[in-house]
Parts: C-alpha cells; structure tokens; sequence
C-alpha cells in the first residue's frame, strides 16, 4: 500500500543548517522511498496570519523553493507546489468551516495564547486576533484533507492542528457522507529522531535567538559563523568533552559513523577548539557546496523556479479539482443539468441507487461530465469539451448499449470513442480494483430494462 505524506512549509523567513538537518534532509530522503507518495507544499497563505510585509513573504517563497530543488527533490516523484496555486484549498475551506465547531477553534493553543496574553496585559481578549489566526486550523485541515494525506510529519507544536483536521473530516463525512469517506483521516507523525540542532550559543538553532548557521550563504559566510560557535577554556593539547561539545553535536549530524570516531578520538587527544572549528567547516562545505551552487543559480532563475511551481500545481490541481467537484455534489452544489431527477427527489430516495452523469463546466469555459456508480465512486472523468452539447452527445453514445472501447494502461483505463479518448477512469491502487472498476463501468453503461 502506497502512503501519502503531505508537508507544508511556511514562507517566513530564509533555511538555515537546523531547518536542513531537521527538516528538509529527512524528508527527502523519505520521498524517495518506492512506497510513499509525498506532497511538499509552501505554505504561502498561513505566511499572510503571521507576516505582514510582502517583500519578505515573496523572498522567502523564492528562497524555500531553491532550497529544497537544490537539496534534491525529485518534483518527479513528489508533489512540489504553493498552497495559493490551489484554488480548491481555499474553497475547501469555506466548506469545513461550516461543519467546524467554534467551540473546537476556541481550543486551539494559538488562539488561546493570544487571548491569555490579552488578558495579562489588561486588554479585550480579541485584540489583534485576526480570523486568519482563529480559522488558522481550518486552513490546515484543508491543506491536509484536499490531498487525503496518511501521515503528517509534525513538531509537537503542531500536533493538535493534525487532530483537528481529524475532528473536521469526521464531522464532514458524517453529514455528506452517506456511507462514503470522503477523507481519509490524517495521522500526526513526531519524528523523534530527527536532528534538533544547537545554534552558535548553545541553545535550539533558531532565528528567534539569532543564533542560526546559514545554510547556502557563501563560504565565508559560513567559515566566520563556524568561529562564533561557543566552546570551553580548554586550550590546545587539553582533553575535550566531546559529549558536552555543542561542536561535536553539529558535526555528528553531518559526518559518518568513521569520520565521527576519528573526530571523537582527536578531541580527546587534545585537538584544538580552533583546528576543530576548521574540520567542521570542511565537512559542511564538502556536504553543501555541490547543492549550494545549484542553489544560487536557481535564485537568479526565478522564472524556472516559477515554471517547476506551475509544473507540480497542475500535477496537484489533477487530484483536487475533480475532488473538490465531488464534494460540491456531496454539500448540494451541483449542477443543474445533472438534476433531471430533481422533479423526483423524493422517488430518487428508493432503496437502490443507480450510477449517474454529472456534468460540470470548468473555469476556462470548457464542459466535462463524469460517471459515478451507485455508491458515488468515480468511475470516469471525461475529456474536455468546447460546449456542452457535444459532451451530453458523448454521455448519450456511451448509455446507448454499443459495444465499449475499453483500453487498460496501468492502474487507470481510458474509454475511446471513433479512436478518440474521451474519458479517463482515475488511478486505482492496484490491478484488482481497477479491474473491478471496469465490471462497475459495464454494469453502470448497460442498457436499463
């Protein structure tokens, strides 16, 4: 069974080497993995509730996204877009901040801090809370459940927005539902494993404490912060304690178990802090000089940047859109040429469901339809047609009994019509279901008696 993890990433501020270490570095390599389907996304619009100045926000998008293509995702592989190329997100929004519960927003740690702060301070306990502070879950919630993500990779900080995207899903699928689950219900992941990286001082690597090493600044840049890092009295010849070295703590994260021992036995031979500061420096600039090149070049492309951002919407808008028109349908948003049963609304409550057309037009002023089968599933989603007469004319052809023209690629299968394909059945997680799919096509086109 494939996984699909989804993590977003705020566009604040720039990466420094404990976001590297942390974050960045981990959940790469965890793309690459053959069982995990991973969507990485910068969190663009949860910037706007904590940032106010534009330049910063756009700088910030620019620099996370070099980063992490210069790092070496795969935008093959995974998913890489801005959450504000979503359009779907933020309508999905709107329809879980209908079925969520002030009282559970009135829980969240973010908000509550706010108005605790209030409160000391002998303020109205709403100042300065924006409803993009209070809603913020929401927004989570939708980030999460648009894609149906499995796993959510989180600090702990973050672990009650995880719950609360559960909490919202769950009373979504109990309204709309009607025996479907629509959403998947997301899992918190706490990587306790991860490297938390001391900064200069000694304390977490943080921006907070202006304490951070830069991850793609020059190699001067990154020589004079290696100098700063705090270390004992203990001179040259001295013994030093590896295992109270803030020093040693940063190299163990990048050096291999061999070059790790080696430096261990140097410093406990008397190694100099100097002469150690020096065999730090070299192994992040043999760690990060490759990716730090690409890095740069990709700053001063910022249209290729644009370009690969575009790339990885698209790829996600292909599972959204047709998603989101699902749930319109679910919620009552739908269609009114697919409500030529509405006249008979309460017949439509018989005991068995059949499979039905629903026809939709896109943003770009194009028509598709597609054919769900009795229980709602997604059977088909048509091409895109120039008017909607030509694609009720299709939906007509495909209800009239002929023979069909079924043809299997991979998990998915496409339906032709005069050599043309004319709709397309989504990707199913393996060959049984997609083959069972194919039984409920034929039962779902067959000719009523």
């Amino acid at each position: 069974m494939t996984t699909r993890i989804l993590t977003g990433i705020t566009t604040t501020g720039t990466p420094h080497l404990g976001n590297y270490a942390g974050a960045i570095r981990p959940a790469i390599v965890a793309s690459r993995a053959s069982d995990v389907d991973s969507f990485y996304f910068l969190a663009d619009y949860h910037a706007l509730i904590k940032c106010d100045d534009p330049a910063r926000i756009q700088r910030s998008r620019l620099e996370i996204a070099a980063t992490w293509l210069a790092c070496g995702l795969d935008t093959d592989k995974a998913t890489f877009y801005r959450q504000s190329d979503i359009p779907e997100i933020t309508e999905l929004t709107w329809l879980l901040t209908c079925v969520s519960a002030k009282g559970l927003l009135n829980r969240a740690h973010a908000y509550k801090a706010s108005v605790d702060k209030n409160l000391e301070n002998g303020e109205d306990p709403d100042a300065g809370v924006t409803m993009g502070l209070y809603s913020y879950p929401v927004l989570m919630a939708a980030d999460i459940l648009m894609f149906n993500a499995h796993k959510v990779p989180v600090g702990r900080d973050q672990i009650q927005h995880v719950e609360m995207a559960r909490d919202i899903g769950q009373r979504f699928n109990h309204l709309f539902g009607a025996g479907r689950e629509f959403f998947t219900l997301p899992e918190a992941v706490i990587e306790e494993e991860v490297a938390t990286l001391p900064g200069l001082d000694g304390r977490k690597m943080s921006k907070s404490y202006d304490n951070t090493i830069p991850l793609f600044g020059s190699a001067k840049q990154l020589k004079d912060a290696i100098a700063r890092i705090v270390t004992d009295s203990r001179a040259p010849g001295e013994p030093k304690d590896p295992d109270n070295s803030h020093l040693f703590t940063l190299y163990q994260a990048f050096a291999t178990p061999a070059q790790l021992a080696e430096f261990r036995a140097e410093l406990l031979a008397g190694l100099a802090w100097g002469e150690a500061k020096q065999r730090l420096f070299q192994l992040l600039d043999n760690e990060l000089g490759e990716a730090r090149e690409k890095y740069h070049a990709l700053i001063e492309r910022p249209a290729d940047l644009e370009d690969i951002l575009l790339a990885g919407a698209a790829k996600a808008r292909r599972i959204a859109t047709p998603f989101l028109n699902e749930l319109r349908e679910a919620v009552g948003l739908r269609s009114f040429r697919a409500s030529a049963q509405g006249a008979g609304e309460a017949k439509a409550k018989k005991a068995t469901k059949s499979a039905r057309f629903v026809s939709f037009r896109e943003d770009d002023g194009s028509f598709r339809f597609r054919l769900l089968d009795a229980d709602g599933e997604q059977l088909l989603l048509s091409s895109a047609f120039a008017d909607g007469k030509t694609a009720g004319q299709v939906s007509k052809r495909l209800q009239s009994g002929d023979e069909l023209d079924l043809r299997v690629e991979g998990e998915t299968f496409g339906l032709w019509l005069d050599d043309e394909q004319v709709a397309t059945s989504p990707a199913f997680a393996d060959a049984a279901a997609r083959d069972a799919a194919i039984q409920r096509l034929y039962a779902a086109l067959a000719p009523q008696e």
